[in-house]
């Protein structure tokens, strides 16, 4: 009997035991003593994440930038076709002014100069 007094007496003690290092393994210090750890070990490569989206981020937003000030020069560019076709025409009504104008001092030097060419006729022809 004294066999098994002694070993309910050892379990005791051993499950005691037992229970006392579960609950100092699990204690709330030794739990913020390993998420401290964690944090030390992962941080840096946390903060070197962030630098470079934010690094990232930048480029992005110079891009972005970028490509909506080339839309707007493109939609201005479409806007003002209705200004090309303005300056198109008047090109057009000034081209066929200067042609008319070519043509009626031609005309005009062609009348003169046979004008010239009778009066001078007239001229010579009388002091024969």
């Amino acid at each position: 009997m004294e066999d098994q007094e002694l070993q309910l007496k050892v379990r005791r003690v051993s499950d005691k035991f037992t229970e006392s290092m579960y609950v100092l393994a699990n204690e709330p210090s030794v739990a913020l003593y390993r998420l401290q750890e964690h944090v030390r070990r992962s941080l840096p490569e946390l903060v070197q994440h962030k630098t470079d989206m934010q690094s990232w981020e930048e480029q992005s937003q110079g891009a972005i930038y970028s490509v909506e000030y080339a839309c707007s020069a493109v939609k201005s560019m479409t806007n003002s076709s209705l200004y090309f076709k303005n300056i198109d025409g008047l090109l057009r009504q000034a081209i066929s002014m200067k042609e008319q104008i070519s043509n009626s001092q031609g005309r005009r030097k062609r009348t003169v100069d046979s004008g010239m060419l009778k009066e001078g006729g007239e001229k010579h022809s009388s002091g024969m």
